[in-house]
């Protein structure tokens, strides 16, 4: 008995070693691939990316920006900050200084977008935006507004951005019914409103079911017994409209195309 007990309490104590022992193990793997991020300010990005490899970082110049302070070419800060503890393989991300201001921002405002674009990048300079909006009187595709402004100063980044105008918008209507007026009138009422008349065709007749007796008063269409069938008939300003497209009721633009059919 005795030593079945002194059994399950060796097997107990070799259990509870053996989880020490991993726990550590894995703490010892989790935490001996971390490394501290060195300061990388002031550094040329050759200089950076030499001594994060050293360490298992990578280095990512995102963004370039005008410093007094930084000279042209060095890193003038970054993320994470130095003493941050990371994994191994973390990437830094860094912003390298374009020196002091050396450039003057162009007045662009009245060119056209592709004339203030050049006219931007042939100074060294990049558009980051461009924004439209429609301004009445002002001819579309035109650059009306720009930040920074001409000749700023303190400007931090080579970056421009533009406001330009945009083609105005085409009025809508909601198309009215025109059935039962006579072609004429609505012809005049479209034109009137800046609509076009599109294709007028002549309903055809309609005729009563054959052997219809109960109807007496019937039309029946006039058959020419001998010689060449009657033309067909021809729309006129007092023709009545039956049907149209667009249908009342749909959104149409200004300038559209009706079509009418009339009797």
């Amino acid at each position: 008995m005795k030593s079945a007990i002194r059994f399950a309490l060796l097997a107990l104590v070799l259990v509870i070693v053996a989880m020490v022992s991993a726990l550590t193990a894995m703490r010892l793997a989790i935490h001996g691939q971390e490394v501290a991020v060195p300061p990388l300010v002031g550094l040329a990005p050759v200089e950076a990316e030499r001594e994060l490899a050293g360490l298992g970082l990578q280095i990512s110049i995102e963004r370039q920006y005008y410093s007094p302070q930084i000279p042209e070419g060095r890193i003038m800060s970054q993320l994470p900050m130095p003493g941050t503890k990371v994994r191994r393989g973390w990437q830094v991300r860094v912003a390298q200084s374009l020196g002091p201001t050396r450039v003057a921002i162009p007045d662009v405002t009245g060119q056209s977008e592709h004339a203030a674009e050049l006219n931007i990048r042939r100074r060294g300079l990049d558009v980051v935006s461009m924004a439209q909006v429609p301004a009445a009187g002002i001819p579309a595709d035109q650059v009306l507004a720009q930040s920074p402004p001409a000749n700023a100063a303190q400007v931090l980044a080579p970056k421009i951005s533009l406001l330009i105008t945009s083609p105005a918008d085409t009025p809508a209507y909601v198309m009215p019914s025109f059935l039962g007026q006579p072609l004429g009138s609505a012809s005049r009422t479209l034109q009137d409103a800046g609509f076009r008349l599109g294709n007028v065709s002549v309903a055809a007749p309609v005729t009563p079911p054959a052997g219809d007796a109960g109807n007496p008063g019937a039309a029946v269409p006039p058959v020419a017994p001998n010689g060449p069938p009657a033309p067909p008939a021809q729309p006129s300003p007092a023709s009545v409209i039956v049907s149209q497209v667009p249908v009342a009721g749909q959104k149409v633009l200004a300038g559209a195309v009706v079509s009418f059919e009339v009797r």
